[in-house]
């Protein structure tokens, strides 16, 4: 299964490549077998201390730290990033770096599957939901292969999945203002089974849903990226007039 993950990533020598949470080194090795560096994101210290110990200076470099607190535009452009991320910390992590895509070529993640069904979701399936819309808005998303609880040693209760994202960059469908359309679309998931009606009243009236061709008697899972940025970027829109009326 390692090999397996390995051939995903499929390293370069050259590639800046950042695995985060290296733990006892299961990707870590492998990895330094190809490439010239690797920059390891560790925050418990019994594990970098044991890092330190195990692989030559020249070849690692160990921040000690919590990867939600990370700068990773620090460590340069092209980062490829990895990891077997930890599933309490996950969904949050994944926002965090949303905020560097800029500067990321590519990752590969091992994830709880059920997490990773609802990142790469379609809309109008139950599974689509915020963590899809705002990380299909920056990124491009694809489960590769499953990982057999057995894999591990104890076995988990749940399967694990490895996912593929790459930013979406000059592709995306950017949003005017992002945190007023990151606002809406927690607005519209906040109380799934309600109607857009309902919960987006407080953005739009039945007139202007009418206006923007689209259906309010929907509910959040059955509009798409575009559609959140399309209500986003109206009222932004709407917002600038009153101000410049005012």
């Amino acid at each position: 299964m390692i090999s397996a993950i390995i051939d995903a990533i499929h390293p370069k020598p050259a590639d800046n490549l950042v695995e985060i949470g290296p733990g006892l080194g299961a990707l870590t090795t492998p990895l330094l077998q190809v490439l010239n560096h690797l920059t390891v994101i560790e925050v418990d210290r019994d594990i970098v201390e044991r890092l330190q110990t195990n692989y030559p200076q020249n070849k690692l470099t160990i921040y000690a730290t919590d990867a939600l607190k990370f700068d990773f535009s620090m460590l340069g452009s092209n980062l490829r990033i990895v990891g077997n991320l930890p599933y309490n910390i996950s969904t949050p992590l994944l926002f965090h770096l949303s905020r560097f895509s800029e500067c990321i070529l590519d990752m590969h993640f091992m994830l709880q599957k059920e997490v990773v069904e609802r990142m790469v979701a379609a809309p109008s399936t139950s599974d689509y939901g915020r963590l899809s819309v705002m990380l299909q808005y920056r990124f491009a998303m694809e489960q590769l292969f499953t990982v057999p609880a057995g894999s591990f040693r104890p076995a988990p209760k749940v399967e694990s999945a490895i996912v593929y994202m790459q930013p979406l960059g000059g592709h995306a469908v950017t949003a005017t203002d992002e945190a007023l359309f990151s606002r809406i679309v927690t607005a519209a998931f906040s109380q799934r089974r309600k109607t857009l009606r309902n919960t987006l009243s407080a953005y739009l009236t039945q007139e202007e849903f009418n206006g923007l061709n689209i259906d309010a008697s929907q509910r959040a899972e059955n509009l798409t990226v575009s559609q959140y940025v399309q209500i986003a970027d109206y009222c932004f829109s709407r917002s600038k007039i009153h101000n410049q009326a005012d």
